[in-house]
């Protein structure tokens, strides 16, 4: 009997230390140079299997290689919050009890603090949520334009300056792939409006492509080393961006040299021959008419899916074409979910509401404080009004792909509750708005003059008023799938401010929105905050800032003009915004935003880079290193910050660069550094900004190339756009 357990235990342990000893395949063992994986597992792929990787087998997931062991890809929406779960085969919500998230700002919110350290921080707890959620690639972060102020995802993007956005974009890309996750850069390329989406062609100059529009997205690939691009709807030089030689093959992976994956947003793919010859990796979203919905189950039907497969076994189009797709796949499969190595990720942590809470603190901008209206301090009013929709709705919800299912979204009246004490606020809804939709408005089933009434009454016997306005994510407003009306306030906001007004004049205005809005009541209000779809910790943060626990220190990332005719986009008239639903013609060229205000002296609303503070700070003098630089120098640029004011804050020293005989049109002045310090009161520190004179380049559409041009170049210290506070010249030479 022993003997027998003696062989049977022999069996046992072989059994167990037989794998241990077998030789594993080169793509399994991750000892070898990733490369040699990629090929060992290629070469062992069937043309099928191989076909099957490159497209969608649900709505958010590829099917991977089950034979070979090569997981699925999942992946999420995700800009600012990891999406809710779908069921497999259509947009209904799966309703999972565990596929809550927390809710962090939107990114208009996020450019706003103009804070790369804390970017790196989003990005990273938002990859913890989103690995622990098993995901590996998160859908964000976007990185388009703000050309118009009606663009209905102009919310999901970091404001109108190319430089803020590249800065911004870096270290988020970089904490969410600290976690094994994909960042997915969106959307590639010419974004700029959501109405004609699915078919717009943009005619834009090679200068303004290159100087505005791709530079965000190449700082995204060559310094922030993304493992994904995702394709836009929209066309340019007549072919989908999806499928564009020029700016996927030309652009994105030979001059950028990115090696990563390519993928379609949801039903941005149309034609199978430039799917395959012109760099698109991955299908997602697609049904065999080029839309989003409309027949089930078509994943096989998918233009990369088995067209593709019949062009190949036909001889019409090469097997390299699929082999180079397949490579980047896998190579983004050995960075997520083949890679041992990365962590487990997290959900819902005290961190992660810290953060959230952090980024909207800092992003709320203080546009106006006349008298000192803000902050109010606790036992400063007996009764506090607090009207408006935007104080108790949810702004998680809605909105299009970005929508999100917050484990809690603190709204700002709770959070002003909790602030005054609840004997001390008395809130009224003022006007309504129905519950978001993709397509449609819905009516809010309230009589909008009863509510009005109600709130003239309520602010009529209070001491201070605050007003909680702006947009929503509702259908034609802040939302996907089709662009604002105009610049107005909806749902008769306007008019129930100037009614507001005629009772109690005592009044600050909290808008909430990721776009600018038309002002007519700015000149009769006391204080005005621009505040934005702040998240999970919306109304502690908003409420610490109005009750002076922080001093706001956001910074608009986009101009607010005047009238909308003042925007570059629309100073053209309707060719070159919204276009003729065929083209949309960039008139304004190189010229957006502030850009545009600066160089053709058109006086804006409230300038780029602008936010006051709840105390004061002064500029010494500037100095640089020198006054002479050669092409590969970096510029120093010095100066000393006095908190000179009554409590602690945060300065953005902003740092602008003109040309003084450029031999094509420049702007009048561009943002190339940024620092924002901390000061205490009375704290003085010196601030060092380092500017390559690489990035005083302008792109030369004679040469097709970036020209520093040996000349005089001015460089200004400012708060804003138009608040310089120091200038210095430096030459450079040739």
């Amino acid at each position: 009997m022993k003997e027998k357990i003696n062989a049977l235990l022999a069996l046992l342990v072989w059994g167990v230390a037989f794998p241990l000893f077998a030789q594993l395949p080169v793509y399994l063992d991750d000892s070898m140079p990733v490369e040699e994986r990629i090929e060992d597992a290629l070469s062992r792929m069937t043309l099928e299997e191989k076909i099957a990787m490159c497209h969608a087998q649900s709505k958010f997931s590829t099917p991977g290689c089950p034979r070979l062991g090569i997981p699925e890809i999942w992946m999420s929406d995700g800009p600012h919050g990891v999406r809710m779960e779908f069921v497999w085969d259509d947009w209904t919500h799966a309703q999972w009890t565990n596929d809550s998230c927390t809710a962090y700002p939107a990114l208009t919110c996020l450019a706003a603090t103009f804070n790369p350290e804390l970017s790196y921080r989003y990005g990273k707890a938002l990859g913890e949520e989103a690995r622990y959620r098993g995901k590996d690639i998160i859908l964000g972060p976007g990185v388009n334009i703000y050309r118009t102020p009606l663009s209905g995802r102009n919310f999901e993007y970091m404001g109108e300056d190319p430089f803020l956005s590249s800065v911004m974009v870096v270290p988020y890309i970089r904490g969410v792939q600290e976690n094994g996750v994909a960042a997915c850069v969106k959307h590639f390329v010419l974004n700029n409006q959501e109405k004609y989406r699915n078919e717009i062609n943009v005619v834009v100059s090679d200068r303004a492509l290159n100087e505005i529009y791709l530079q965000a997205f190449k700082a995204a690939v060559m310094q922030g080393g993304v493992w994904a691009v995702m394709g836009s709807y929209n066309k340019y030089k007549g072919t989908y961006c999806s499928h564009n030689d020029t700016l996927i093959n030309q652009i994105l992976k030979g001059d950028w040299k990115f090696d990563g994956v390519m993928l379609t947003d949801w039903g941005s793919a149309h034609d199978t021959d430039e799917a395959a010859r012109n760099g698109l990796d991955l299908e997602m979203g697609t049904w065999t008419n080029g839309l989003t919905w409309g027949l089930s189950s078509a994943y096989d039907q998918y233009y990369l899916a088995r067209p593709f497969l019949e062009k190949i076994k036909r001889g019409e189009l090469p097997e390299s074409l699929l082999d180079e797709k397949i490579r980047r796949i896998l190579r983004l499969c050995f960075r997520t979910n083949m890679n041992r190595a990365r962590p487990f990720g997290r959900k819902l942590t005290d961190e992660h509401t810290a953060v959230a809470r952090k980024v909207a603190e800092e992003g709320i901008v203080l546009l106006k404080n006349e008298n000192e209206f803000f902050p109010i301090q606790p036992g400063r009013y007996k009764k506090i009004a607090v009207i408006g929709e935007n104080a108790v709705k949810k702004l998680t919800e809605g909105g299009g792909s970005s929508e999100l299912k917050a484990r809690r979204e603190v709204s700002p009246l709770q959070g002003l509750i909790e602030k005054y004490g609840k004997e001390n606020i008395v809130y009224s809804m003022g006007y309504a708005s129905g519950a978001p939709d993709y397509n449609r408005e819905l009516p809010s089933g309230l009589d909008a003059d009863s509510l009005v009434a109600s709130a003239v009454e309520v602010a009529k016997g209070a001491d201070v008023v605050l007003f909680f306005g702006g947009l929503n994510k509702n259908f034609r407003q802040d939302c996907e799938g089709d662009d604002r009306e105009s610049m107005d306030l909806p749902y008769g906001q306007n008019e129930l401010l100037d009614k507001i007004l005629q009772v109690n004049p005592n009044v600050g205005v909290i808008l909430i929105s990721g776009n600018a809005v038309s002002m007519p009541w700015l000149d009769r209000v006391k204080g005005l905050m621009q505040s934005w779809y702040l998240g999970s910790e919306a109304g502690w943060a908003t409420a610490r800032v109005i009750g002076g626990e922080v001093s706001p220190s956001g910074r608009l990332p986009f101009s607010i003009p005047r009238r909308l005719e003042d925007n570059s986009a629309h100073y053209f008239g309707a060719r070159s915004y919204p276009g003729d639903g065929k083209n949309v013609y960039y008139c304004d060229d190189i010229l957006v935003g502030y850009r545009w205000h600066d160089t053709r002296h058109i006086d804006p609303l409230f300038p780029f880079g602008y936010g006051l503070s709840y105390t004061r700070f002064e500029y010494g003098k500037a100095h640089v290193d020198r006054s002479a630089y050669a092409c590969c120098d970096t510029v120093q640029v010095e100066v000393e910050v006095a908190n000179v004011g009554d409590m602690d804050g945060a300065e953005t020293v902003q740092l602008y660069v003109s040309q003084q005989n450029p031999s094509l049109p420049r702007p009048v002045k561009e943002l190339k550094g940024f620092q924002k310090l901390f000061l205490r009161k009375g704290e003085k520190k010196w601030v060092t900004l380092n500017v390559p004179v690489q990035d005083f380049a302008f792109y030369d559409d004679r040469q097709a190339r970036w020209v520093v041009e040996p000349d005089r170049y001015k460089l200004q210290i400012a708060t804003s756009s138009r608040d310089v506070r120091q200038t210095v010249e430096v030459v450079v030479n040739p």
